[in-house]
């Protein structure tokens, strides 16, 4: 079958790469796939005609903030895996001449195929808020149910920040349970969920530690609007604040987030609304836990009005139920 050279209009790239096509008639056909470069995060690598040269790694793979060097200093190995396949023999100062062919090959592969220019950060390119987003300069979004699998670059950044988070419910008469709004999943997340009837609000800080403040009574039949409000410390990334959950206005439990999430929320996981579509962020439900009741919409404000002070007076004054931190 011919590839397409235009869809809807627009030109097609050509295909990449090598066919396999010749392997299925005879499967000890010699390759070939004769080059092939790698790279990532500056860790570079190429494959040509039996020989290997990569670049060492400045650092380990799991080490998140350190100081970059500049990408001319990396160190480089080599290896003639036609006859080294476990790459045990480093010919880097044997064949400096190899080594150099190789080195040149990779940077005409790597502008070949747009792999330029390369970048050796780590955090920064992590961060999804620092990319072009219809989401950056907003700070009210709304969400309804069967709104799911909404990356990380296009859902409300609650990171080092203070925010709000509120759902319209109604409950039916026997009651109601299920997500309302929830981001990750069991590596990392929040939540906001009836668990039983309660409201309950859930922080997963990389199942390192996982804070739930919940109400202890189950809300009644009827129209509800559920709360739930977080005042961030302030004074750097990744510091805790004050959590407040809210039934209708009156507060029903409050409690410390000691520590949040600074960089992402998850790699993978997604934002859903009335429903989990992944993981769940707490060991307590299942997915994919549909809100059983009606649920109206959930509104996230990232620049939200402070609190009553006669809520902030309740909280003081430990009329509020305190939720559980661990």
């Amino acid at each position: 079958m011919p590839a397409p050279t235009s869809i809807n209009g627009v030109v097609q790239k050509p295909i990449e790469g090598v066919s396999m096509v010749y392997t299925f008639a005879d499967a000890k056909a010699p390759s070939k796939r004769t080059t092939q470069y790698f790279e990532m995060l500056a860790n570079r690598g190429i494959y040509h005609d039996g020989w290997v040269a990569a670049t060492t790694p400045p650092i380990a793979p799991w080490v998140s903030i350190a100081k970059a060097i500049d990408i001319n200093d990396y160190k480089w190995e080599l290896y003639k895996v036609s006859d080294d396949f476990s790459e045990a023999d480093n010919l880097a100062d044997k064949e400096p001449q190899k080594l150099k062919e190789l080195q040149d090959l990779f940077w005409a592969e790597a502008a070949k195929y747009n792999v330029l220019p390369i970048d050796n950060s780590r955090v920064e390119r992590f961060d999804v808020s620092l990319r072009p987003s219809l989401t950056t300069g907003r700070d009210e979004f709304t969400y309804y149910p069967g709104l799911v699998r909404i990356p990380e670059g296009a859902a409300p950044d609650l990171k080092n920040k203070s925010y709000q988070i509120k759902a319209e419910v109604v409950i039916p008469k026997d009651g109601a349970e299920g997500i309302l709004i929830t981001h990750g999943g069991r590596f990392s997340g929040y939540g906001l969920y009836l668990l039983k009837g309660k409201p309950v609000f859930h922080y997963n800080l990389a199942g390192v530690a996982h804070y739930n403040i919940a109400g202890k009574d189950k809300l009644s039949p009827g129209k509800h609007t559920i709360l739930f409000d977080f005042k961030y410390d302030g004074g750097g990334i990744g510091k805790g604040g004050k959590g407040t959950l809210q039934v209708d206005g009156k507060t029903v439990a409050t409690g410390r987030i000691e520590r949040t999430l600074p960089f992402r929320i998850s790699l993978d996981e997604t934002l859903d609304c009335g429903e989990d579509t992944g993981t769940p962020v707490s060991e307590d439900y299942h997915v994919p836990f549909k809100f059983t009741g009606k649920l109206a919409k959930v509104v996230i404000d990232l620049t939200p009005e402070p609190l009553s002070a006669e809520d902030d007076q309740r909280v003081k004054e430990g009329k509020a139920a305190i939720g559980v931190a661990q």
